[in-house]
């Protein structure tokens, strides 16, 4: 059977997932069925009964994992901002504040020019998923016209993914040039966006989904976030927002509302079980209850977090407390447009926070004893956690769940990753979180159909 589509037919190869943080599961020789839908239909050992029968039942189309290539879930970005693409690497010496005025708002007003805004995305869209994202929780920009293009491209190029017309309405803290013109027409332009996805001729298995975007608190009214979060109560959409990432974002809300940014948020009806807040590394311990409780999601953005959130995300203590995480690059926050860059940086930020970085203080006052996450945790959240956060079934190599899966290659030159001669499992899996470049991942598959291929 030909790896460009799996659909109804199977896929033998060893596989790695984590159902669960801090648990790896390794998937040795493994015969996954795939249904016309794109859906696992079963898993099975070289023991189970029945595996004989399946494989010769299959015939053409039985697909196998070359020697050297192991499988994994698809990776799960959750916050990415598709126009800021251009920018990946730019102007990270900025605070927050200047880094958005003065760089990246006019950078995405720039999108309302479709031309220039379909060069861009469509090589994001192509890139993510050439390194392995097979899941994209999109902001887009103000423009309405410009949203709909972005899905447009999302739904040609075969990427789930979630994209949402951006909300900042706020003619004090907005750009003249870029931002809605009133509360009600930021609330129609949204309603259009969602409209248009789903109604599209193309996306009728809902691959592609819209998300109710207001930019932050910051950037909106008032009436804009009560209309917002109407509107997602009476469609059921997922909601996207920053929450509490800086100093100066969660101080805005305690200024203006006397009350934390998550509890106004929720207060407004933005805090559903598919709403995703960004960064939030200022939660209190009240705030993640609150989180818990509605069942939202995090996405904790570690690289980019380093340049603007002012402090390292409490991601432990929010895992102990319930909240639903996943990880985000935060293109272009984050310079790096790589899951496999954001599991990385996750282990190793939560560890600075556990270890301290103040060689000053004594070992024993340095740190916050009981922070420090493992690889398998982070990659955990890269893949199931993501698909949690979302309330989607994606991240996991099991029944019922999508197959979003890539295949990495451990053998070719030019790639990051040297086995030289491991068999152990743990110790392969290892070397590909840390070591998968681009040119290791040599197919990628959504819903069973194969996105790219090498």
């Amino acid at each position: 059977m030909s790896r460009l589509n799996l659909r109804g037919g199977g896929i033998i190869g060893s596989f790695f997932h984590a159902p669960t943080p801090g648990r790896l599961e390794v998937l040795r020789d493994v015969l996954i069925l795939i249904d016309a839908t794109g859906t696992i239909s079963a898993v099975l050992g070289l023991d189970d009964p029945g595996r004989a029968a399946h494989e010769a039942a299959l015939g053409e189309r039985l697909s196998r994992l070359p020697e050297g290539q192991f499988g994994l879930p698809g990776m799960v970005d959750l916050h990415v901002h598709a126009p800021q693409y251009p920018q990946l690497g730019l102007a990270l010496d900025a605070p927050l504040e200047v880094w958005l005025t003065r760089y990246t708002f006019p950078l995405e007003a720039r999108y309302s020019d479709l031309d220039f805004a379909r060069e861009r995305y469509t090589m994001l869209v192509d890139d993510l998923l050439a390194t392995g994202t097979t899941t994209a929780l999109y902001f887009a920009t103000q423009d309405r016209e410009a949203s709909k293009l972005l899905a447009d491209i999302c739904i040609a190029r075969g990427q789930r993914a979630l994209v949402g017309k951006v909300v900042m309405d706020d003619a004090t803290a907005c750009p003249d040039d870029y931002r809605d013109a009133t509360p009600a027409s930021a609330i129609i332009d949204t309603r259009a966006v969602i409209d248009h996805i789903r109604s599209h001729p193309e996306n009728g298995d809902g691959r592609v989904l819209p998300v109710i975007t207001p930019r932050f608190i910051p950037s909106c009214t008032d009436e804009a976030l009560a209309g917002l979060g109407q509107l997602a109560a009476e469609c059921g959409c997922h909601v996207q927002t920053h929450c509490s990432e800086s100093d100066w974002a969660h101080a805005h809300a305690l200024e203006r509302y006397r009350i934390t940014d998550a509890a106004a948020l929720d207060g407004f009806g933005l805090l559903t079980r598919k709403t995703v807040l960004a960064h939030a590394n200022f939660l209190t311990d009240g705030d993640m209850d609150l989180v818990a409780a509605r069942g939202s999601g995090v996405a904790h953005c570690a690289l980019s977090n380093i340049y603007f959130a002012n402090s390292v995300f409490p991601l432990r203590r929010a895992l102990e407390k319930g909240v639903h995480v996943g990880l985000g690059t935060d293109i272009s926050g984050g310079p790096s447009a790589s899951m496999f860059e954001a599991c990385r940086t996750t282990v190793q930020s939560s560890r600075m926070l556990e270890e301290g970085v103040d060689a000053t203080l004594p070992a024993a006052s340095r740190g916050v004893p009981g922070s420090a996450i493992g690889l398998v945790t982070a990659f955990h959240l890269a893949t199931a956690g993501g698909g949690v956060a979302l309330d989607l079934p994606i991240g996991v190599l099991a029944p019922g769940y999508r197959f979003d899966a890539i295949a990495v290659d451990t053998t070719i030159r030019d790639g990051g990753i040297r086995l030289f001669g491991l068999t152990d499992p743990v110790a392969i899996f290892e070397k590909i979180i840390y070591g998968t470049l681009r040119s290791n991942i040599a197919s990628v598959w959504v819903d069973g159909t194969a996105v790219i291929t090498r």
